[in-house]
């Protein structure tokens, strides 16, 4: 099964996900730091799909490690570490600009699942 061949939502669970990623399905995985907690999205020819639990709400980690070996273990074998919480630094007037999501996957930092 193409990505083409299976419909997604804006939302995904981890069992929606499993299903996909054994049919075919192999999406560019984008982990987002927001200030030490974590979401992660799953970049795709349809959109965007934030992976979610049953009833729709965004699921947050504390760390990495845990979506290391959640996605890991789905054979996901890598991601790509953005920061949307560092935009400039007003501490000391650095001026600075928000980062478009383009701008975030090209500039973040990859990170391992297996």
């Amino acid at each position: 099964m193409s990505n083409n061949d299976y419909a997604l939502s804006d939302r995904i669970t981890y069992k929606q996900l499993s299903h996909a990623i054994h049919n075919g399905f192999s999406p560019l995985v984008e982990v987002e730091s927001m200030d030490g907690i974590y979401t992660v999205r799953f970049h795709h020819p349809q959109g965007v799909s934030e992976l979610s639990d049953e009833q729709g709400k965004t699921c947050t980690f504390l760390g990495t490690g845990e979506i290391r070996d959640k996605l890991g273990h789905l054979g996901l074998k890598h991601g790509i570490l953005t920061f949307s919480d560092q935009c400039g630094d007003e501490m000391i007037g650095v001026p600075g600009h928000a980062l478009t999501p383009n701008e975030m996957l090209a500039y973040g930092t990859r990170i391992a699942f297996r």
